[in-house]
């Protein structure tokens, strides 16, 4: 055939494939996916909880889900929701709704919500379809849907590229781990999707959609122009399990694979490891052996992206039952009955015990396996907070300790030591660690809101601000000389005031002796002279108002005191301290007397308050309409709004020339009633700073 035919024939071949993908047009395609899972998709967002620095941090994050049954269950990724204390998920109708965790899935980074949907609502709840992941094709159009970078629902356009990716290292030789934030392993039974519909941060969660508007798997990683979703055929299952039984249960064997291939194989998968004590240790199975049968199912695995159906196959085995498990052994055919246990949390719950400034976490099997921990009795050390009695223990408390007595009782899990912590609240604790292959034994003293024993002696003081008058600011203000001071602020209400100083006025001498001053490191010099009079006694000031000579006389007032010395209050739980207003911060903040209330002096990074936007500076007028004037009141009405357990505390506070109500929401009660709602703030009159 002549290259002209060849090329007729391709081009007509081309116009052939072109005609089949545009019989159905793209847009119809987009059109169904959008219809049927669009109006599913949700915007969520959580305050998390992570540790760091030997206490509990908050942040707000978010992701994306998708309702997937009437009955108002999400799907999302783990990694959005599992270290959440609170999720609202806005729907693509503008909607928010308060959601619950029904079970979280590490190892598949899946977590299923159920959303407080009002009996009202739930009947005309939108929700999307699963369709079949295992049907998915390389080429095949898909769109991701979610809220990129915590953004208005979105959807982007792909293809699949790979339908089974697995990650394994640059050789090949071995699947790579992963490992969630958290600590939990992820991924093990899992063959990602993966495809080019572009993702980004805030899309986790989100559905990918094929073209028939069925949802085919959750995204889950992207960068780079790849994106990956775990398979609606996983999210399927977890979805059932959870709906059954209200968690996942698995089946543990105690066992990795490697694909047969390189040993000149096509059946069979060959043990690489297996651990200690696990069921198929007790069995008898060893590293080696070539699995050739698991119960009633031959076995496969000539392929790393084989080996997450095998881990399936395992994990599908109930927990309690006898599993017939067929090998050979140095090319000889072999039996083995395991025993299937339950498949453990690879990594255990985190708490923090403030009282001793330290954060711990409960040390499960696979962490002491794996992590060569000393033992499993205890409570791992993951932080310590500087300044607190752990670190101040000697020795020192450290990460990596294992504490497993407090005050004589056993701390066997993170249970017992929290209550063992609170029972010795208030009074030196001693505790039994573990360090590697020492046992030490330290004593934890308490720490005490000692209070401030600062105390300022009251000093005479001009109510004024001054700058030194050098030679370059006396040419500006057309001096010929330089020498004394410039006063650049005259403050309200002060004797300088009312005895008629401006702001503009050089002061040449005081008390009749003149004021040389004339270099920058000069200017403290007026208020040593002034401080070194007597409060009450009167001075002769003489200075320039413009061209024109005068003598003013003042009478000296005592130094308004700092805030250092100011009475101050540490909320712990919101984590954030007010102090009372001192004369020098209505003076410097321009406060008019009507304007009272507690000046905000530190608020704790990743606390409750900073969550909830306040800021240093801000000065607290009332907490949920309760007006606060001194310290004393603010305590006492924390204290009430605590004793009410409310979902939302709202406190109004004076920021910069005006107003602004700032919301913090208490970590969930645990006493299992429910908690009242917000109630609307009063209305505020003349709240604007003037």
């Amino acid at each position: 055939m002549s290259l002209l035919c060849r090329l007729w024939l391709l081009l007509v071949l081309a116009g052939a494939a072109s005609s089949a993908a545009t019989a159905q047009p793209p847009g119809e395609e987009i059109e169904r996916a959008r219809a049927r899972v669009y109006p599913a998709l949700v915007n969520i967002k959580t305050v998390s909880r992570f540790f760091a620095e030997g206490r509990a941090r908050r942040t707000l994050t978010g992701g994306s889900g998708v309702i997937v049954d009437r009955q108002g269950h999400v799907l999302t990724n783990y990694h959005v929701a599992g270290q959440a204390t609170r999720i609202t998920c806005t729907l693509a109708s503008g909607e928010t709704l308060e959601a619950d965790v029904l079970t979280h899935d590490p190892l598949t980074d899946l977590s299923v919500l159920r959303l407080r949907v009002p009996r009202s609502r739930a009947a005309r709840l939108p929700y999307a379809t699963l369709g079949d992941s295992d049907r998915l094709r390389v080429g095949e159009t898909v769109f991701a849907m979610g809220n990129p970078l915590m953004l208005a629902s979105s959807v982007t356009r792909g293809i699949v590229s790979n339908p089974r990716r697995v990650f394994t290292d640059p050789a090949g030789a071995a699947m790579e781990e992963m490992t969630l934030d958290s600590g939990e392993r992820t991924g093990l039974l899992t063959r990602w999707i993966q495809h080019d519909a572009r993702i980004l941060p805030g899309n986790s969660g989100g559905p990918l959609v094929n073209t028939r508007g069925e949802v085919v798997g959750i995204n889950e990683l992207g960068g780079a122009g790849m994106g990956f979703a775990i398979p609606s055929s996983i999210a399927r299952q977890v979805l059932r399990e959870a709906l059954r039984h209200g968690r996942i249960r698995r089946g543990y064997f105690g066992l990795a694979v490697l694909p047969v291939t390189r040993l000149g194989r096509t059946t069979g998968a060959l043990i690489s490891s297996i651990s200690p004590s696990s069921p198929a240790e007790k069995a008898g199975l060893r590293a080696g052996d070539i699995i050739t049968q698991l119960g009633a199912r031959p076995v496969a695995v000539r392929f790393f992206e084989q080996v997450p159906d095998f881990h399936r196959q395992m994990a599908a085995a109930a927990p309690g039952s006898h599993v017939q498990v067929r090998y050979l052994r140095a090319g000889r055919p072999r039996t083995a009955t395991v025993t299937v246990a339950l498949m453990k949390e690879s990594a255990g719950k985190e708490a923090e015990a403030p009282d001793l400034g330290v954060t711990v976490q409960q040390i499960t099997e696979p962490m002491h396996l794996v992590g060569g921990l000393a033992t499993a009795r205890g409570v791992l050390v993951t932080g310590v907070r500087e300044g607190f009695p752990s670190e101040a223990a000697r020795p020192q408390v450290q990460p990596g300790d294992i504490v497993t007595a407090v005050n004589g009782t056993a701390t066997p899990n993170l249970a017992a030591f929290m209550r063992a912590v609170a029972a010795g609240r208030g009074r030196d604790m001693s505790l039994a660690i573990r360090r590697e292959d020492e046992a030490l034994v330290t004593v934890a003293k308490p720490q005490e809101d000692a209070p401030s024993e600062y105390s300022e002696i009251a000093k005479p003081w001009l109510g004024i601000r001054t700058q030194v008058v050098t030679q370059d600011v006396a040419g500006v203000i057309g001096l010929e000389d330089a020498g004394g001071f410039r006063i650049t602020q005259v403050y309200e209400g002060t004797e300088a005031q009312r005895a008629g100083l401006r702001a503009g006025d050089v002061i040449r001498s005081l008390n009749d002796e003149a004021l040389e001053s004339s270099r920058e490191q000069d200017a403290a010099d007026l208020r040593h002279t002034i401080e070194a009079l007597g409060i009450g006694e009167r001075v002769r000031i003489g200075l320039l108002r413009g061209q024109a000579v005068r003598t003013v006389e003042v009478t000296l007032e005592a130094t308004p005191t700092s805030g250092e010395g100011a009475r101050r209050s540490r909320n712990r739980e919101f984590e954030f301290t007010v102090r009372e207003l001192t004369r020098l911060d209505r003076l410097n903040n321009r406060l008019r007397r009507s304007q009272r209330g507690l000046l905000v002096v530190d608020v704790v990074s990743g606390g409750l308050a900073q969550m909830g936007g306040l800021g240093v500076g801000d000065l607290v007028a009332s907490v949920n309409d309760t007006p606060v004037t001194s310290v004393a009141a603010f305590e006492r009405a924390l204290a009430g709004v605590r004793g009410r357990h409310p979902a939302v505390v709202w406190l109004f506070v004076y920021r910069g020339t005006g107003s602004h109500f700032v919301f913090i929401e208490p970590e969930p009660s645990h006493s299992g009633s429910p908690r009242p709602g917000p109630t609307v703030p009063a209305a505020k009159r003349g709240a604007e700073r003037r």
